[in-house]
């Protein structure tokens, strides 16, 4: 496989004739340079007019390899060819050079060249490329691609440095100024003309951009603009520190979406993010980065920010928004999960619009970042979020929600990665493994890395807030000083919920999963789902809206399943319990039965203790007269009307989780509080529900 390399330009602040003088300094041996050993001229020649010089010589270097390799090899010194091309006319120098030792085995080419800038002609642009195809050697053809990446990236970080040495040394010398060519009068002239190669740099380009305050959008123009080639100083200052090789991924990653990629192609700061995110493996960030591309212009979210107006719901109960920024200068984000109502936003939005509000977020974020680079004069690629979870319980635990927020994890993690720098958890309850556990695993590893979880209130001492967050700026609510307009959040009211039939007919929702059932309760009837447990200690959860009339919820386990006719449901109000079963010998009450007002919703959990079938049930409630007065209350009347129908109506949802998946955690759900979870009129008026565990 042939290797590519290609280095950004380098700008040297020097005329290029004082670059060429400071250049031939270099030869025959350069002490800046120790595995360059010696170098001879084989042949040299000048034009007619003298203003094209070409020299072709031959250099020994001293790789620097494992001595076996060389044993083995037969040889202590590598010679490379080299030509170089000046063109005093064009004020270009073009260096050409591959190796002579084992070509037939390894072939290595490296193409540089120094011209004059292409918008300030005291200025030098430098350039250099370099390809390598080990075909064979001796079967060291790993190692020998090794040493080569090595020395490659060794050449190119010392190449600006060793000119800059030799111009420092002019300068001492009292040279500052170096004529340029011009033509005498009896000279013939050259036909050879050399177009140049140097592109606006970068860096130039956005400082111009900067004075003439020329919109910088999210995605850039197609290949073809001289700005498309990136400069080192450029890299430098808006994209950070990277080693040569990390550089070359860079810029053959964008040169191939320039050739490959039609219309726009991505900021360099959203292409390095691809190549941070697999390590600078150019293929797998290609592949990801395309298929994001790809999402992006499917869904337009290029233009999200302009499109998207976020619903009063999301202003009034979403506990996020941004808040000033971290002692690094990245932007800071606050969610106070704790006290969210995740259930109420997805039953009132759908997943749709809250997947939307997320990319939103991070769409923000990245232009937070960008302001920020500007502002602090270095480079912000990444921004904090800081997670307040007081508040946090079994409610927080409803699966579908969970469902929703692993999908929304899976397409930030796809399409925004490298985005988050650290992530700081505060104020973790015990029920947090819980939700640690089922939502981990679709993390990226690399982003898991960011994440620092605080318990209980010590979290402003020694490696707390202080360390990331300045004093000034630590919320209110976390015992700061500075004012937070993140929303409170709160329960929201169940007259926003949309119905499973109005959420089915969105293109894209969580409901069109049929997540819920349907059930209709008659008296006499009751409506029972039976959950056949395997093995112990599994987690039977449940999720169910009471849309019409009075229910009585009951959970019952049996071990005559096998031999009954204990099957699961096919239709609705099955009854699934025997009548000559006997409660406490046939089958035994599990959980305390639940009286369920209409309209309530409700929310729990139960840890098994025994294999088995377990049986759920919702019973028609009858409110029982009352005998301390002849005349008739309100409450009976009611009630009444309410038997007349004879029928109430529920919409569910069950899972079951095997103990597996918690993996450590079932410690920390077992030791909340026994009872049923209910978020609903009933627990209203409470900061926090309790959570349905039998022990």
């Amino acid at each position: 496989m042939v290797q590519k390399y290609q280095s950004p330009i380098r700008v040297y602040k020097h005329p290029f004739e004082l670059v060429m003088e400071a250049y031939e300094r270099r030869f025959p041996t350069c002490h800046l340079i120790p595995m360059f050993v010696d170098s001879e001229v084989l042949e040299e020649t000048e034009s007619e007019d003298g203003s094209v010089h070409n020299v072709q010589r031959r250099c020994k270097l001293d790789v620097d390899a494992p001595r076996l390799l060389k044993r083995i090899a037969g040889v202590d010194y590598v010679y490379f060819s080299q030509e170089n091309t000046l063109n005093k006319r064009e004020r270009t120098l073009h260096i050409e050079s591959h190796n002579e030792t084992f070509s037939n085995r390894v072939i290595i080419h490296e193409l540089c060249s120094y011209s004059a800038h292409p918008e300030n002609e005291d200025w030098t642009c430098f350039e250099q490329s370099a390809s390598l195809d080990i075909k064979s050697f001796f079967g060291f053809e790993s190692t020998v691609e090794k040493i080569a990446m090595k020395q490659y990236a060794s050449s190119i970080k010392k190449g600006k440095e060793i000119i800059e040495f030799y111009l420092n040394q002019l300068e001492e010398e009292g040279i500052s100024h170096v004529p340029r060519w011009t033509p005498s009068l009896d000279a013939p002239s050259s036909s050879v003309t050399t177009k140049p190669v140097c592109a606006t740099p970068k860096l130039l380009q956005l400082e111009l951009n900067d004075v003439t305050n020329q919109p910088d959008d999210q995605m850039e123009n197609q290949t073809g603009t001289p700005d498309d080639k990136l400069d080192a100083d450029y890299i430098k200052r808006y994209l950070g520190d990277l080693t040569p090789l990390q550089e070359s991924c860079l810029i053959r990653l964008r040169q191939w979406l320039q050739e490959s990629h039609k219309g726009k192609i991505p900021k360099d700061e959203h292409i390095l993010r691809f190549l941070r995110a697999r390590d600078f493996n150019m293929e797998k960030a290609r592949e990801i980065l395309c298929q994001s591309l790809t999402w992006r212009k499917q869904h337009q979210v290029d233009y999200l920010l302009e499109t998207w107006t976020s619903p009063q719901v999301l202003s009034d109960y979403y506990t996020g928004g941004w808040h000033h920024h971290d002692k690094e200068g990245r932007p800071l984000y606050i969610l106070r999960l704790g006290q969210m109502d995740t259930k109420g936003l997805v039953r009132a939005l759908g997943e749709e619009s809250l997947l939307r509000h997320v990319l939103s977020i991070n769409e923000e974020g990245l232009r937070r970042c960008e302001e920020n680079t500007k502002v602090f004069g270095r480079p912000i690629s990444c921004w904090t979020c800081l997670v307040d979870l007081e508040g946090l319980n079994m409610r927080h635990l409803w699966r579908p929600g969970v469902k929703a927020l692993l999908r929304i994890i899976e397409v930030v993690e796809a399409n925004y990665p490298e985005t988050l720098g650290r992530l700081l958890i505060l104020r973790a309850p015990r029920v947090f493994p819980v939700l640690w556990t089922l939502v981990s695993p679709f993390i990226d590893e690399n982003t898991r890395k960011k994440f620092l979880i605080y318990a209980g209130n010590d979290y402003q001492g020694p490696g707390g807030l202080l360390d990331y967050i300045d004093k000034e700026v630590i919320p209110d609510f976390l015992g700061g000083e500075c004012m937070c307009e993140v929303p409170e959040g709160g329960l929201v009211p169940k007259s926003l919920y949309r119905t499973a039939e109005e959420l089915e007919n969105e293109d894209i929702s969580l409901w069109t999963e049929t997540i819920y059932q349907s059930a209709s309760v008659f008296k006499g009837a009751p409506h029972e789902v039976v959950l056949e447990i395997i093995d112990a200690a599994s987690v039977i959860t449940w999720d169910f809206d009471v849309c019409k009339g009075d229910v009585v919820f009951h959970l019952y386990h049996s071990k005559l399943g096998q031999h009954s006719s204990i099957t699961t449901p096919g239709g609705n109000n099955v009854q699934l319990i025997d009548k000559s079963w006997t409660l406490g010998l046939d089958y035994s009450m599990v959980e305390s039965p639940l009286t369920c007002k209409e309209g309530e919703s409700v929310q729990g959990s139960h840890v098994t203790r025994w294999p088995g079938f377990y049986i759920l049930q919702w019973r028609f409630h009858t409110m029982p007269g009352s005998a301390s007065t002849n005349l008739p209350r309100v409450d009976d009347v009611l009630a009444s009307l309410q038997v007349s129908s004879h029928k109430c109506k529920v919409m569910y949802y069950t899972e079951v989780i095997g103990s597996e998946d918690f993996r450590g955690s079932m410690t920390s759900l077992e030791s909340s509080h026994s009872g049923f979870s209910q978020l609903s009129h009933a627990t209203s008026n409470h900061s926090q529900s309790s959570s349905m565990i039998s022990r």
